[in-house]
């Protein structure tokens, strides 16, 4: 069930290409506005009581949607903000209704518009007020030309019908969505909706009469009933009539009836289920309802809202015969979804009549608004409807709730689904449910009287059952005549990662690929750091494809590429084998065996020869540094497969390993935004000595250059001063590689680290001759670094020979061991990759993701922004920025003042918003069984459960890409 490429059409596609198709007027994400502009979407102020009553805006769905709002501004010539709290969003129609309070408006007068649908005719002469372009107020100009427009499709998303609306030429654009629609008399008789985005300066509006009935519940404080038969009617013209079956004796009755009209209503869809189903059609013309004659969308509105819990009797004519049947009305508010359930990282609600409409289905069914954590399925992330958990039947949200109160942490289940553009194909798939990282079940409901979403528990997590032991066989290879390669299967296993926050630049939520088991007796295994670039995850092992046990991470390096991770081998009953490891490095042009796995996750062998051993740098991520390997030196080999197989081993004829092949986290393309991988080999010789190590029970303690370096030859080294001395030694000792090494880069040191004079560090440009008096020409002579806390270097610099005194500095500070997560940011200590490409660190608080539709992400905090204080006060680290933020009530506003990543300051001005974002920590912690604990920043006892949790699937770590889709992988 791949949802990649070009999805299936929907069911009932609309006639119009998508190309042609109008569009919402949003404000442009990218637009340019005025400096320091911040225009939100438009909101109409159309009722002012009084001096002291609340007032009322009129927004488009965009703005007053069923999804958490807590702000608006209202514009006019000057800005002023306050909060609002949305009342009411119509389950159909593109409009929403927000309140907010007169008196927090200041320095500004507030002049109420008058609603007058009536007014609204063929000829009137009419302004567009609001934020066209997103700029801060436009005027635009133009001519009703149609009232009986069939309401537009803006393709796959919301989309307004069963209502007729305004066509004008006004010429707006992005930004004017929700703006009023003037007479000259200055009353609104429309509200700006969509336009066409083929250049054409057609405009559509929603018409008032809807709104304004709303309005007038609302004021007088009666209930706001909807009604529906669950059918989407269309306005079609009488001659398109007359081939549906239209009579000349009705048209005439109709045409008698309403001379001005010219079109009559057709049922297009009508919903499996629904109380239409069976009892009307597609292509029924409506006659009569109730007895009257009916024509208008405004009309059929009238009746069907009055009548909610009743019947109503139609008389429709259905291939020139007259056809009456009596319909159940259902409420409207009942089928739109005021309440969601997240748990294990994903969200659920019951599918809404919007997608039922549009798609012909039944409106029934858990539907997934956000497949993310444990429900992350295939590529997309959403329109997924669950038909089963854990062998067991969902129909609805309730018995969902129930299903998933039942099931363990860490279990893994099957997962039955459809998706809702494809449901011809039934989906099967294995999830891990995660009720650690994400314990809580939380049920949000909207509350329309404090236009909050209040989120309740709605169950504890089961904790985890005790792991069994189980046994397996591996697979034999058919057809292949090698030994070793047969016994090098046994020393294979899958590797999957998941990480609950995303840390250190890393664009994905998940990843899996394949290690190499270097010690069976104690379950190690070596792995890429491009599937294991953190320990804040949930590592699964997976062996012979049978077994899968949990792993933790014991050893990250930090530039050879590789994670050494550990598995319980008790757990294992099968004839899992240890990986030999060779002593020495291979040499160029030698025979080999490649193995490795396929992107079907095969095994495929190749007999090769080693084409080239050299030093190579795997190009920095200029946008939001990550994790890269350094000082590294690659080995190519003479076959396709290995552009093929991201991991692998190269095999000599007596089974011993003599490199792994690893894939190597690259740059994001500009253009495309999809994240580069590198497929080279590795030389186990330095590996060996870490290994040992951990088997005998020591986290080896590193030290490291803080350097990046990079290959010279003799006849650059030559012009920069080294002498015809050194240059000869050098050919001496690596006869194969004339090669000697400059400083690229220097890693920028802790804001609170000592200072160090000229002769005691390295710089840019220097080139390095000896390290402890050893000639250094190969990057696996720079391992004498690893063990040294100061090392004896001879360099030359600017053209003379220097000898310094170098201080290497400890690994254990480089990896990350805290992240806050606040107002949808994640800060965390500048990790090894920020140092590594940036001059000067600003602050310790570095973002590093934010959550989408977040405050951070409103405000632009932006991922590689340092935070250097709140409100005024200055934060060097992440404890002092906790300090200071803690003391921020909630629903306030606060200053932030940031420097990006190219030294630029800026100040923001940030809304706190606990209720949806609460303020919460990971800290490492050996003595959790994740290696991590949680931390939560509770509110005060009377405000409530905090809101849902925040998931990496929902972050953006910067780069252009933001949803980490390259290379991300789906369940188990």
């Amino acid at each position: 069930m791949e949802m990649n490429g070009d999805t299936r059409p929907k069911r009932k596609q609309s006639p119009v290409p998508a190309f042609d198709r109008p569009s919402k007027h949003l404000k442009p994400d990218v637009a340019a506005g005025t400096p320091g502009d911040t225009t939100p979407n438009n909101g109409t102020v159309y009722d002012v009581v009084n001096e002291v009553d609340d007032a009322r805006l009129l927004n488009p769905m965009s703005a007053a949607t069923d999804s958490p709002e807590w702000q608006a501004t209202i514009e006019r010539v000057v800005k002023s903000v306050c909060d609002v709290v949305p009342v009411y969003r119509d389950p159909v129609h593109d409009f929403g209704i927000l309140k907010f309070d007169p008196k927090a408006i200041k320095y500004m007068p507030l002049t109420a518009l008058q609603l007058q649908p009536e007014s609204a005719k063929v000829g009137v002469e009419i302004r567009v007020v609001g934020n066209d372009a997103g700029e801060k107020l436009s005027i635009l100009s133009g001519v009703i030309s149609r009232l009986d427009r069939n309401a537009p499709e803006y393709g796959e998303g919301y989309s307004d019908f069963n209502t007729n609306y305004i066509q004008a030429a006004a010429a707006a654009s992005g930004g004017s969505s929700g703006s009023p629609v003037v007479n000259l008399g200055g009353h609104a008789i429309a509200l700006q909706a969509g336009g066409r985005m083929d250049g054409a300066a057609t405009d559509y509006f929603l018409p008032l009469d809807r709104p304004l009935r709303a309005l007038e519940c609302i004021r007088k404080g009666t209930p706001l009933t909807r009604g529906t038969i669950q059918t989407q009617w269309v306005l079609k013209p009488f001659d398109e009539c007359r081939r549906l079956g239209l009579t000349p004796d009705w048209e005439g009755a109709v045409r008698k009836h309403s001379p001005d009209d010219n079109s009559m209503l057709v049922a297009e869809i009508v919903l499996p289920e629904g109380p239409g189903d069976g009892k009307l059609r597609e292509g029924d013309v409506l006659i009569k309802v109730n007895g009257k004659l009916l024509t208008s969308f405004v009309q059929l509105d009238a009746i069907l809202d009055g009548s909610v819990g009743k019947t109503v009797d139609l008389l429709v004519q259905r291939g020139g015969e007259d056809v009456e049947v009596t319909l159940d009305v259902g409420d409207l508010h009942a089928i739109t979804p005021d309440r969601f359930v997240t748990v294990a990282g994903g969200s659920f609600h019951s599918l809404s009549y919007q997608q039922a409409r549009l798609y012909a289905i039944a409106v029934k069914g858990v539907y997934v608004c956000e497949a993310a954590g444990s429900f992350k399925l295939e590529s997309t992330l959403s329109g997924w409807i669950i038909e089963a958990v854990d062998q067991r039947e969902t129909p609805d949200l309730e018995t969902f709730i129930e299903v998933m109160n039942s099931i363990r942490d860490r279990s893994r289940v099957v997962l039955s689904y459809r998706h809702i553009r494809d449901l011809h194909t039934h989906g099967t798939s294995i999830v891990h449910i995660d009720r650690h990282w994400h314990p809580k079940m939380r049920l949000a409901v909207r509350n329309d009287d404090t236009g909050l979403w209040d989120f309740t528990d709605v169950g504890e997590p089961l904790a985890a059952a005790a792991p069994e032991p189980r046994n397996a066989s591996f697979i034999q290879l058919d057809g292949v005549s090698q030994p070793a390669v047969a016994d090098i299967v046994r020393s294979f296993v899958r590797i999957s990662c998941n990480m609950p926050v995303k840390l250190d630049g890393y664009p994905q939520a998940r990843k899996t690929g394949f290690g190499v088991v270097v010690d069976a007796e104690n379950g190690l295994v070596v792995v890429s750091r491009a599937i294991v670039p953190y320990d804040l995850c949930d590592i699964n092992v997976t062996v012979a494809d049978s077994i899968i046990v949990e792993g933790k991470v014991l050893f990250l390096h930090p530039l050879q590429n590789y994670a050494i991770v550990q598995y319980d081998p008790s757990l294992v009953k099968a004839p899992v084998q240890s990986a030999v490891l060779a002593p020495q490095t291979m040499k160029q042009g030698v025979d080999t065996t490649f193995v490795g796995f396929n992107q079907n996750h095969r095994i495929v062998v190749a007999k090769t020869t080693v084409t080239d051993i050299t030093t190579v740098a795997i190009p920095c991520n200029a946008s939001a540094p990550r994790y890269r390997a350094l000082n590294l030196d690659a080995i190519t080999v003479d076959t396709g497969l290995s552009s093929q197989c991201s991991n692998g081993v190269l095999l000599g004829d007596d089974g011993v390993v003599q490199a792994l092949w690893l894939n190597y986290l690259g740059e994001r393309t500009p253009n495309n935004h999809k994240d580069v991988e590198y497929h080279l080999g590795f030389a186990v010789p330095s590996l060996k000595p870490i290994v040992s190590q951990i088997s005998e029970g020591k986290i080896p303690s590193l030290r490291i250059l803080p350097v990046e370096t990079y290959v010279v030859q003799m006849s650059q080294v030559r012009i920069m001063g080294v002498s015809e001395e050194w240059i000869q030694r050098v050919a001496e000792a690596n006869p194969s590689r004339h090669q000697l090494f400059m400083v690229r880069k220097v890693d920028c040191p802790p804001p609170d680290s000592e200072p160090e004079g000229e002769d005691s560090r390295l710089q840019e440009g220097d080139i390095i001759l000896t390290l402890n008096d050893q000639l250094i020409t190969r990057v696996s002579e720079l391992d004498i670094m690893y063990d040294q806390p100061y090392l004896e270097a001879l360099i030359v610099r600017r053209g003379r020979e220097m000898r310094l005194r170098v201080r290497t500095v400890p690994t254990t500070d480089l990896e990350t061991t805290r992240a806050v997560l606040f107002c949808g940011a994640v800060l965390q200590k500048p990790h090894h990759a920020v140092r590594q490409q940036i001059s000067k660190i600003h602050s310790e608080v570095y973002v590093s993701a934010r959550s989408r539709g977040s405050p951070a992400y409103q405000y632009g905090l932006a991922p590689t922004n340092f935070i250097t204080a709140v409100n005024g006060v200055e934060t060097k680290d992440l404890n002092s920025f906790v300090r200071e933020v803690q003391k921020i009530p909630d629903n306030t506003y606060f200053r932030l003042r940031a420097v990006t990543f190219d030294n630029v300051p800026w100040v923001a001005t940030m809304k706190k918003n606990d209720h949806y974002f609460p303020m919460s920590e990971y800290i490492k912690d050996s003595k959790e069984p994740s290696g991590w604990r949680t931390v939560s920043y509770e509110k005060t006892k009377d405000a409530g459960v905090d809101g849902a949790p925040q998931t990496a699937d929902n972050m953006d770590e910067g780069g252009g890409g933001g949803d980490g889709s390259g290379g991300e992988e789906g369940p188990d």
